[in-house]
Parts: C-alpha cells; sequence; structure tokens
C-alpha cells in the first residue's frame, strides 16, 4: 500500500450516528479534539472503533456490541432518524498521489438494510446487499454509468464455504474474494480501516511480566499490556529509537536514570532505575502517570505504527511538564501515521497549532456540533491571545 503518509484520511462524515446528527470534520495529521464533556469527542473516536470492528467482525455483530441500530442512532429531534451513514475519504489506493478515494457506509433500520460504496480515481464500485442465497455486486463504471450489473465471480461459489452472511459487509467479506475487481480497493480500504488503533493504557495490565514473545511488526497492544515485551523487544531490535524513547523517558520524570528488565523464565517486567535508591523500582510499584506515560511513548515510538490512532485523555493522570514533549513526539509521529486525540487538558490545547484544534460544542437539539467554529475563527482566537 505504500507508506503511510502516502494513505491518510482527508474528511470524515458521519449522520445520526449517537450525538453526530451531521458532522463534516477535516483531518490533518494531527486532529485534536477539545470541548466540555458530553459534546461528542467520543462518539468520534467511536465512529473508527466501529468501522475497525466491522473490518475484524462484520456489520451485524460490530451492530450488536452497541446495543444495535437502535441504540446507536440519533436519538434527537421528534423521530428517530431513519438510517446512519457514515462516509470517509482519502487516499489508499495502490498509486498514492493527488486522487482521492471514498468509501460510503449507510445502515437503515425497521428493517435492516445497507448499502456501502466504495470510489477510487481507477474504478467505481457499487455494492448490493450480499446474502448467502444471492451472491452478486454491481459495478458502475465512471464513463458508462447506465452499464449492466455483471455477476461476481469467484473461484468459491458455495457463499457458505467463505462466510457471507446475509447483510455482510464488503468490508470485511469482499477481501477474501478472488475478483481482483472487487477484493483490491475494499482490500485496500479495509486494511486500513483495519489498522485502526484506539489506544488507552490499561495501567494494572501493563505493570504485570509479560508473557508472550512480541512477533516482528506487532508492536504496542492498543492497551499496552505487552509494555514490557514491547520495551525489551525495541531495545534489541530498534537501538536507536529506544534510545530517543529512553532519552524521552528521563527528560518528563526527573527521578529516572534508565529502564531495565528482569527475566524469570518465559516472563520479562520493566524496571526503573531511579536516582537515590539502592534498587530498581519494578513497574508494578510505579505510579499510574509513570505507567500511563510510558505507555504513551511507546506508541508514539512505534516502529510499525497503524494507518490512525485514536487516543482519548490524551493528558489524564501526566504533569504538565510531560505536555510540551508529548506534543512534539505526536507531531513527529504524525509523519508516519495520524492522529485523533481528545483531550480537556487547557495546558495541551495551548500547545497546539490552530489546524491541530478541532473545537467541540453540543447544540440544544442534542447533536454535536464538530468542529463548533472554523479553523480562521480558531486562528483569530489564537493570535488574539498571544497577543
Amino acid at each position: 500500500m505504500g507508506t503511510v503518509a502516502d494513505h491518510r484520511l482527508f474528511s470524515l462524515e458521519v449522520e445520526n450516528f449517537r450525538s453526530l446528527r451531521q458532522v463534516t470534520l477535516p483531518l490533518g495529521p494531527v486532529n485534536v479534539l477539545v470541548g466540555p464533556n458530553g459534546a461528542g469527542k467520543t462518539n468520534v473516536l467511536e465512529v473508527f472503533r466501529f468501522l475497525a470492528d466491522i473490518v475484524h467482525t462484520d456489520l451485524v455483530p460490530a451492530l450488536d456490541r452497541r446495543g444495535g441500530f437502535e441504540r446507536l442512532v440519533f436519538h434527537g429531534g421528534a423521530a428517530d432518524p431513519e438510517h446512519i451513514r457514515i462516509g470517509i475519504k482519502g487516499s489508499w489506493s495502490s498509486e498514492p498521489g493527488d486522487q482521492q478515494d471514498e468509501y460510503d457506509l449507510r445502515i437503515a433500520g425497521a428493517p435492516f438494510a445497507r448499502e456501502e460504496i466504495f470510489r477510487s480515481s481507477m474504478e467505481r464500485h457499487l455494492l448490493q446487499t450480499i446474502t448467502v442465497s444471492d451472491i452478486a455486486a454491481t459495478t458502475r463504471a465512471e464513463a458508462d454509468p447506465t452499464r449492466s450489473p455483471e455477476p461476481l465471480s469467484m473461484e468459491k461459489t458455495n457463499a457458505e464455504e467463505i462466510g457471507i452472511q446475509a447483510a455482510s459487509s464488503g468490508l470485511s467479506t469482499l477481501p477474501r474474494l478472488h475478483d481482483e475487481r472487487f477484493a483490491r480497493i475494499t482490500g485496500q480500504v479495509a486494511r486500513l480501516l483495519g489498522s485502526l488503533r484506539v489506544f488507552e493504557v490499561d495501567v494494572p495490565a501493563a505493570t504485570r511480566p509479560s508473557r508472550a514473545p512480541i512477533r516482528l511488526g506487532e508492536g504496542i497492544a492498543n492497551d499496552a499490556s505487552n509494555l514490557s515485551t514491547f520495551l525489551v523487544w525495541l531495545s534489541a531490535n530498534e537501538p536507536d529509537i529506544w534510545q530517543r524513547l529512553q532519552a524521552d523517558a528521563v527528560e518528563v520524570l526527573p527521578q529516572l536514570e534508565a529502564i531495565e528488565f528482569e527475566h524469570a523464565g518465559p516472563t520479562v517486567l520493566g524496571m526503573l532505575r531511579e536516582r537515590g535508591l539502592r534498587e530498581p523500582t519494578p513497574l508494578s510499584d510505579a505510579s499510574y502517570g509513570t505507567i500511563r506515560l510510558l505507555g504513551l511513548l511507546a506508541m508514539l515510538h512505534d516502529p510499525n505504527p497503524p494507518a490512525l490512532a485514536c487516543v482519548e485523555e490524551i493528558d489524564h493522570g501526566l504533569h504538565p511538564q510531560a505536555l510540551e514533549l508529548l506534543v512534539e513526539r505526536v507531531r513527529d509521529a504524525g509523519e508516519r501515521t495520524q492522529f485523533i486525540i481528545a483531550t480537556h487538558s487547557p495546558a495541551l490545547a495551548d500547545r497546539l497549532k490552530p489546524e491541530e484544534l478541532i473545537v467541540c460544542e453540543r447544540g440544544d437539539d442534542g447533536s454535536s456540533l464538530i468542529p463548533a467554529i472554523s479553523r480562521s475563527k480558531v486562528e483569530k482566537i489564537v493570535r488574539a491571545s498571544e497577543g
């Protein structure tokens, strides 16, 4: 697929997903959502978690995990909307460049139905609902919109053999097929969304000894539960990155001198060599903020990042002195991946550039206003505050 920088998301469009009644959100390398509780910041992150779940489990399981269509749809206004829509635009075709690709998912309830559209500068695909009894898809050529429907060809014609279910998503199904016209573009967007990381450090899990050896390219777990294993792997396989990560940790943790490791059979546990102490401190005895910081640094220094990483309350548990370095490392990592970050911290927001800041508010009708103010207005506010 090329480098991550070649395959970015340009924008997100959402209709009727929880509080996101009608949201159009431009996406850059670093996107930080700020606003009061209940403004909809978490729901933006949940959209991407939902898309990743569709890739891994399919549409109906992803809906069921959230209580079904009725729980997920926007509840404001006089009546429930009839559909949920999620659209993303970006560049994920095989040949990176200026082209803009699109994926559009529309889900209707009562009776349940779905429509998916995959568009690229190279081809146009409109996918009708796939059922076990009728495996078919319709193609539309950009140059010939009146083109007749063509059957979807594949090596296996038995739907049950390839796992197609009623109301299956193309994201989860078509990449497994053997038809190049359909599998290629859907496979590309499925890999992009499937690699999505919603990162939140589970502090108790991160402090426990790691048992399973990390596999090449596996990276830090989404909850940092393999923190010790990842760090020892990084120290052995990526010494330059390891030295930068350790230097960052020493910079923002004044008592820290070095990160060490204790091996006990198949397990490894991180140890902190701290100034003035005769013995190193195991991660299990370190502070909540220290573990969260180490987990975040591991994520930001991961040599195999996902296409997009979402982090909620990135500043939670951290001293303000750590925020300056954290923002710098997010920008550095933004050259290799994209970030959507939620925060309540004025100290973190003060360190952001106007183009990185997305203000979120809640309207009187219960819907989220994202962005609540334009980038140009944010720039004016920043200039005024600096003046």
